[in-house]
């Protein structure tokens, strides 16, 4: 899909006075990705999470000239941070209970009873928190309508394959840390988000939104 982006990308930004700029932070975010999918411990995944958030500001705010561009930038920026505050609580309680950020090791230590009951859903849920901010879920949903604000390659490969996916794959990747009520949590938010979202884009009038 990136490759695709890339590709269009030649053609579509033909002409753009940052040219160049705009390359250098595609290729930022696809590296971001590759991390986050490569990463075997949390740390990596972290460090790479915000990298990709990082690269999603710059590429949101690319044409920085227009207002409403450098809003959204700024507003999709911060919201994320949000999101990666709660991801950081639950790498630290984890790190705590297991001192280890391997995923090998946690997941070793939790099918060994090393941290359950609600520790270990708050863990989950933490973790949960920063795939809501990626994933644009409610409440953190906010920054991806603005979002849009970026050029439409960049809607395209970031807020609509890739990086809003991300949330999702996180989840998959860190699937035995789930305690059943973090995954009711995560049930309800999902479905909650599902739903109103269907229902905001009943309104809208802008096919990107």
């Amino acid at each position: 899909v990136s490759f695709l982006v890339h590709l269009y990308s030649t053609e579509y930004m033909k002409g753009d006075p940052r040219y160049t700029r705009y390359f250098g932070f595609l290729g930022l975010f696809t590296f971001s990705m590759n991390g986050i999918v490569l990463a075997d411990n949390l740390i990596m995944m972290y460090v790479f999470w915000e990298l990709v958030g990082l690269s999603s500001y710059l590429l949101i705010g690319f044409w920085f000239e227009k207002q409403s561009a450098a809003d959204a930038g700024i507003k999709a920026f911060l919201t994320n941070r949000v999101g990666d505050i709660g991801f950081f609580i639950g790498i630290m309680l984890l790190f705590t209970a297991f001192g280890s950020v391997l995923y090998s090791d946690i997941f070793y230590g939790i099918s060994q009873g090393g941290l359950s009951g609600t520790m270990l859903t708050l863990a989950g849920i933490g973790l949960f928190i920063g795939a809501m901010g990626k994933s644009s879920q409610f409440p953190l949903h906010i920054w991806l309508p603005d979002a849009m604000e970026g050029p439409t390659p960049v809607s395209a490969l970031m807020h609509a394959a890739t990086m809003v996916a991300a949330g999702v794959f996180m989840m998959v990747r860190l699937f035995p840390i789930m305690t059943p009520d973090a995954l009711v949590i995560v049930a309800y938010v999902g479905g909650f988000t599902a739903l109103f979202a269907s229902v905001i884009a009943v309104t809208q009038n802008d096919i990107k939104k």
